[in-house]
């Protein structure tokens, strides 16, 4: 026979599995979501970078770690960041 403190542990044990996993499935959402601002980020960091060397203006803002993890988090303003910072080095 169970007493009472082993029911209340085996709820406990069940609420934290389903907190875990909601927890989880948000962290996979926003994961996913970094991930695809990064990667459409540095696609847009290199037309960018290629219609700007057309008109013959080298801001030289690079595909680095830096400017993708900077597109990825913070998305457009993100991007106009990057190229702020490099409008003002231009300069």
């Amino acid at each position: 026979m169970l007493n009472h403190t082993s029911g209340v542990i085996a709820i406990s044990v069940i609420c934290a599995f389903f907190i875990f996993v909601g927890v989880m499935k948000s962290k996979a959402e926003w994961l996913l979501n970094i991930f695809m601002r990064s990667v459409l980020g540095t696609i847009a960091i290199y037309f960018i970078n290629n219609a700007l060397a057309e008109a013959g203006i080298f801001l030289g803002v690079g595909i680095n770690p830096v400017t993708v993890l900077t597109s990825g988090i913070l998305g457009i303003p993100g991007l106009a960041a990057v190229y702020g910072i490099g409008i003002y080095n231009y300069l």
